[in-house]
């Protein structure tokens, strides 16, 4: 049933119960690639036997091309169905994934299980983040992402860690990906069953603004996406999310290769690939509250050089306690961006097509996964894999001092 106005109440306190389901829903979501961090990268070398980076990071390729644009028409598509509707979408194209991968007799079979995951985690992600921005409205935007993002990479780092454990004590297939479709099926549960329509939420908010005329508010999304292009903060955004993706990819697809061809066991590479998203999802709990405070211009930039400190770091140690503390440095900078980023893009965008906007900015975003697997791999089988990893830490240091320039050069 439609609720009035008088009925509908913006706010975390109000709405705490559909907020912490959808943060529980949202660990799902991450669960889902957080199995596939510590393992598909062996997996290409161990079961396949493909030596090429390039090849062997063509699922995170197929991954984020598929992920980026389903976040350009998530949001536009949330902002005529309905949220709940994508969200399930989402979930019964995820369900798939785990068994194809299982039963994969070339690596072609995990190229496709990841178009099917990118549909899941473009569709899921991007409408538990939607939905937690409809619920609280404009007061406490950074919070709730910091809680959404705090939930969804914490549970990457504790599915990166789980698989990790399972397949050293079994084997790289078929258990630990047993774990991701009891992710998918609990995940598909919720939603269907427990998770309630919010955008009656945004329209409330819009109201709240006194818009006389709403429709007249409501951006195409080709005016979004030159939008994206030619209004100095938004682009500010939108590039920065890029590269920090892009930086994400090379850390999921080559540090596990990096590391293996310095001698480090399965059970180690996966605590060094969990120590990222878990400081990375540990944080966002305070950064994103704190970008409410301080404003959001200053945690970009300086995210994207404390991630880029982390990536030289890499380069500079040759052991497990520096390696740990470059990871750890890389979760810093990442928690310090990413929910930075969306609070941001959401503080510049209309209610009524916020979801689209954010869908733009995760188009840009998710982008950076193809385009780091491409960039890296092809770096890393012409010059090695450490001129790879350079190149993504000067690339995500120029991109912090574009975000601040192009943020601070723009009244929003």
């Amino acid at each position: 049933m439609a609720q009035t106005k008088e009925t509908v109440v913006l706010g975390l306190r109000a709405n705490w119960a559909q907020f912490t389901l959808l943060v529980v829903v949202n660990a799902f979501v991450g669960s889902m690639v957080g199995v596939e961090r510590a393992i598909l990268p062996l997996l290409a070398e161990h079961d396949f036997g493909i030596a090429s980076r390039a090849a062997a990071l063509s699922f995170i390729a197929s991954f984020g091309a598929v992920k980026a644009l389903t976040n350009l028409f998530a949001g536009r598509l949330s902002d005529r169905i309905g949220r709940k509707p994508v969200l399930v979408a989402g979930w019964l194209a995820g369900l798939p994934v785990p068994l194809l991968i299982i039963a994969a007799p070339t690596w072609g079979w995990v190229v496709a299980a990841n178009v099917l995951l990118g549909l899941n985690q473009g569709l899921a992600w991007s409408m538990t983040v939607t939905m937690k921005i409809d619920l609280v409205g404009p007061r406490w935007r950074g919070l709730a992402m910091g809680l959404n993002e705090a939930a969804g990479y914490g549970a990457v780092a504790l599915a990166a860690f789980g698989a990790s454990a399972i397949a050293a004590a079994t084997a790289i297939r078929p258990w630990p990906f047993a774990l991701a479709l009891g992710c998918a099926l609990a995940g598909l549960v919720l939603s269907v069953g427990f998770v309630h329509e919010t955008q009656r939420y945004a329209a409330r908010e819009a109201s709240d603004m006194s818009l006389s005329h709403p429709d007249s508010a409501v951006a195409s999304v080709g005016q979004l996406l030159v939008m994206s292009v030619r209004q100095p903060a938004f682009f500010a955004f939108c590039q920065a999310g890029l590269v920090n993706n892009l930086n994400d990819g090379m850390a999921w697809g080559l540090l596990p290769l990096y590391f293996a061809a310095r001698g480090l066991g399965l059970e180690t590479i996966g605590g060094l690939a969990a120590l990222y998203p878990a400081v990375w999802g540990i944080g966002q709990l305070f950064t994103g509250a704190l970008s409410d405070h301080v404003g959001r211009v200053g945690l970009i930039a300086g995210g994207m050089a404390v991630q880029a400190l982390g990536i030289g770091l890499i380069l500079l140690t040759h052991t497990v306690a520096g390696w740990a503390i470059a990871m750890v440095l890389l979760g810093i900078g990442t928690a310090m961006v990413y929910p930075t980023l969306l609070a941001a893009v959401s503080d510049v965008a209309h209610p009524l097509w916020r979801a689209s906007a954010v869908g733009i900015y995760r188009l840009w975003r998710d982008a950076g996964y193809p385009i780091g697997v491409l960039l890296t791999g092809i770096v890393a089988d012409t010059f090695g894999a450490r001129t790879g990893i350079a190149v993504v830490g000067l690339l995500t240091a120029a991109s912090g001092l574009a975000s601040l320039l192009g943020s601070r050069s723009s009244h929003h």
